[in-house]
């Protein structure tokens, strides 16, 4: 099995809920094994100011699938929980991202490998330190203009 980072991120609704219940679901698949999860942060919208502030997480997991099938679970699991791409980087009920898969490097139009975000978003990065703080260059921890509360 190989280990991969996932990001979780949710801001509307019961944004807290919705990433528990897609822990739940992803608990229950056979063939993902959750090793660890970060603490829940709450951050302000990356894209568009006028929505709700989000709520992230990060996981790491054990996964056979392949990244493409790993991607198309997630996408599936999005669309079960309801959500709907209205604007880039908008709103959004669910989104659950690869942010590493094992030491693959990886560019297609479908999916980028480690996602760009990991190493330079506040709201990425600092859940990931919880789990694996060595991912994370050291310097990004010092900075003072993180926006991010730990909940």
């Amino acid at each position: 099995m190989i280990k991969s980072y996932i990001g979780l991120g949710s801001n509307l609704y019961n944004s807290k809920k919705n990433i528990f219940k897609a822990w739940e679901y992803l608990s229950i698949h056979p063939k993902i094994k959750i090793i660890a999860i970060s603490n829940l942060y709450k951050s302000s919208p990356m894209g568009p100011k006028d929505q709700p502030n989000f709520i992230n997480a990060v996981g790491l997991i054990k996964t056979n699938l392949h990244p493409y099938a790993l991607l198309l679970l997630f996408k599936r699991i999005e669309k079960f929980f309801g959500r709907t791409k209205n604007r880039k980087w908008g709103e959004r009920i669910l989104d659950i991202d690869i942010l590493l898969y094992g030491n693959i490097k990886k560019k297609s139009s479908k999916l980028i490998l480690p996602h760009p975000g990991c190493f330079v978003r506040d709201f990425v990065a600092i859940p990931l330190g919880d789990i694996n703080r060595d991912l994370v260059p050291a310097n990004f921890f010092l900075k003072k203009s993180q926006k991010i509360i730990k909940l």
